[in-house]
């Protein structure tokens, strides 16, 4: 994901969700990572296909965190 891309993404999430997050690229070019105050939660990874382009956030949660 370029520059441009990121920066309509992470202000797209803190519309979407009114907290502090935050996108970075990751150290592989295929995500860019997920930051809530901070903390990474999650990726993003894009998907084009068909001349259409899509985004895909996931977010693993451990059983542990739910204690």
């Amino acid at each position: 994901m370029n520059k441009q891309e990121i920066i309509k993404l992470e202000n797209y999430l803190v519309n979407q969700f009114g907290a502090d997050i935050k996108l970075k690229p990751s150290k592989n070019d295929d995500c860019t990572e997920v930051l809530l105050s901070g903390e990474f939660i999650g990726t993003v990874y894009k998907d084009e296909e068909d001349g259409e382009v899509s985004y895909t956030l996931t977010m693993s949660i451990l059983d542990i965190d739910l204690e």
